[in-house]
């Protein structure tokens, strides 16, 4: 019985691994409006119809002369929400419109009394951002859920690591669809490509008879054969 409690712990493990690297933390550097939008973006992926929630704290406190902008919108168009001026936790939750990459967009505009701070100088003014993405099952209150379906710990974490494998299955079908329509995709143009180079041969033959029969008329008729 040895062997399968292991070998449990560790596909936990990893599945738990995979879920915490989305947390990220850096320093957003101030800079005057009249300098036009600067961001920093984070693009992560994620498939369609999936519960996603974006929790961004951000240093710093309203009025201090830096206002903290954010945009979540995906690759193809569609915008998941605009919070201005985000000082302290900012949590953001939507579902997903469409297989695509979305970008978390941040920028930090100098305001009041720093509006003419000259960037490049020591001491930048900054805020620390420290953002976490939760996607799929990372996403769901498993506290609320053990609460509601009256579950012991073990039977939620069960619970949520068969969601993660069904997500990575799920993720693996997306990815061998693509592979399947790629591969169509080349073996149609291979096919075009062939068909053209055989229509090519046969126009530069015929034209290549053509003109043998045209010299050799030309030619008769002036006699010189």
């Amino acid at each position: 019985m040895a062997l399968p409690r292991a070998l449990l712990q560790y596909i936990c493990g990893i599945v738990l691994l995979i879920a915490s690297v989305n947390a990220l933390k850096f320093d957003l550097t101030a800079t005057p409006q009249r300098d036009g939008k600067k961001e920093r973006c984070i693009r992560n992926f994620v498939a369609k119809e999936t519960l996603v929630v974006v929790t961004a704290i951000v240093s710093g406190s309203k009025g201090d002369g830096q206002m903290v902008n954010m945009h979540i919108r995906d690759t193809v168009g569609n915008e998941y929400g605009r919070p201005r001026d985000v000082a302290g936790e900012q949590r953001t939750v939507f579902t997903s419109h469409a297989d695509a990459g979305f970008d978390v967009c941040f920028e930090n505009i100098l305001q009041g009394a720093l509006k003419d701070f000259k960037p490049g100088r020591a001491n930048n003014p900054t805020r620390h951002v420290e953002l976490d993405i939760d996607i799929g099952a990372d996403a769901k209150d498993w506290s609320a859920i053990q609460a509601t379906e009256k579950l012991r710990p073990v039977e939620t974490d069960l619970r949520r690591i068969e969601e993660m494998i069904q997500e990575i299955v799920n993720e693996m079908d997306y990815l061998r669809a693509r592979e399947q329509k790629l591969r169509d995709t080349n073996e149609s143009t291979n096919t075009r490509v062939k068909w053209f180079g055989i229509g090519t041969t046969t126009l530069l033959i015929a034209l290549w008879g053509w003109q043998i029969m045209y010299l050799r008329a030309y030619f008769r008729s002036k006699h010189l054969i």
